[in-house]
């Protein structure tokens, strides 16, 4: 593992489950040779490998997994809900992954600060329109909000996955700023 995981990564002093499993060894094995890092919410995470295989499951399917809302899309919402919510571990990590995915550095910047500056097309700007009404007054939500995004072009599927994706991210942003989880320094760094 990277040298930044022998650090505290949350203010939470919960140690890693002793010893890790070969599960878990191995699925920080495959981080590391595909990110040449593990991710340090994973490594907050293995304190409770239960709970540690409920993120990442949850967390592969929704990021990885099959969805007509393409990755890149899909890291663009996780920047902009951690945006609007502040969170420093997700704009740093996600931040990352948009410019990677994007190519363009610039791009993922704007995104992270403004995203309405980024010259986006009118589907994804519908589609971040919605997120952050989710994402800010999730109590407002109605059909016509569904119906914009069938307007620009997202199905049922589409919405359901657009929406699961801002509300995983709500969740995420809200555990990494209560346990003051540290971003890998190597994300920084990334795609620039």
């Amino acid at each position: 593992m990277e040298d930044d995981h022998q650090d505290a990564v949350t203010a939470l002093d919960l140690g890693v489950a002793e010893p890790l499993s070969e599960r878990t060894k191995t699925y920080f094995a495959k981080c590391e040779e595909k990110l040449g890092l593990v991710p340090n919410v994973l490594v907050a995470y293995a304190f409770d490998e239960k709970k540690l295989e409920a993120f990442s499951t949850f967390y592969n399917e929704l990021m990885l997994g099959e969805s007509e809302i393409d990755k890149l899309d899909r890291e663009i919402i996780a920047v902009v809900v951690s945006a609007i919510n502040h969170c420093h571990y997700c704009l740093t990590a996600h931040g990352a992954a948009v410019r990677q995915l994007a190519g363009d550095a610039h791009f993922g910047e704007t995104i992270a600060q403004n995203w309405r500056a980024a010259g986006l097309d009118a589907k994804r700007t519908a589609m971040l329109d919605f997120v952050v009404k989710l994402t800010e007054r999730p109590d407002t939500i109605v059909e016509a909000d569904r119906q914009a995004l069938r307007d620009a072009g997202y199905s049922n599927r589409a919405i359901f996955d657009i929406a699961s994706v801002a509300a995983f991210f709500a969740m995420s942003n809200r555990v990494a700023s209560a346990t003051d989880m540290k971003p890998n320094a190597a994300y920084h760094a990334m795609a620039r």
